[in-house]
């Protein structure tokens, strides 16, 4: 089973997709997204951690590709932050969106589309908004948006989570 769970920001779809994962005996959790050192940024990284169960193993990377190459159930929170730890590492804030194309297609083919075993994906949904005013702003939605629709083309559901309610769709 391949799950993409999208969402606005604080919208439960972290929780929702861990609850997707109750069941399984072994969980390797992804945590794709940048570096920081900003005090905000690590509370919301220490919340994340502390609600985590004890028997998931944690991997902090941004190679997604290698990843998720285990037998183990996967939980990938979140594409957004992956994406925007890509476009940072490669000064690629100023690319077309061609331009990372591949790099997300790597990931959906030799990783999602191969694991036999669970994966969820947890992922933010920026496209529902204004117009952002910076390029980069631009950039990183239309960015987001073929990311989403690729990933989203190889899992068997998409989940919305508006409000803490989820909708399949």
């Amino acid at each position: 089973m391949r799950v993409l769970v999208t969402g606005g920001v604080r919208s439960g779809k972290s929780r929702h997709a861990e609850s997707l994962l109750d069941a399984e005996a072994a969980v390797r959790y992804v945590a794709p997204g940048p570096v920081r050192d900003d005090a905000d940024w690590q509370e919301r990284v220490a919340a994340h951690r502390a609600r985590r169960p004890a028997h998931w193993t944690t991997v902090e990377t941004g190679d997604l590709t290698q990843a998720l190459t285990t037998g183990d159930a996967v939980l990938v929170d979140c594409l957004g932050t992956w994406l925007t730890r890509l476009v940072d590492d490669a000064g690629m804030w100023d690319a077309s969106v061609p331009d990372l194309i591949a790099h997300v297609d790597a990931a959906v083919d030799r990783a999602v589309s191969a694991l036999g075993g669970t994966v969820v994906l947890v992922t933010n949904e920026v496209g529902m908004g204004v117009v952002p005013e910076h390029r980069s702003g631009r950039v990183f939605r239309d960015l987001l948006g073929s990311v989403n629709q690729r990933f989203g083309a190889a899992c068997d559901e998409v989940h919305l989570v508006v409000a803490g309610r989820v909708l399949r769709i």
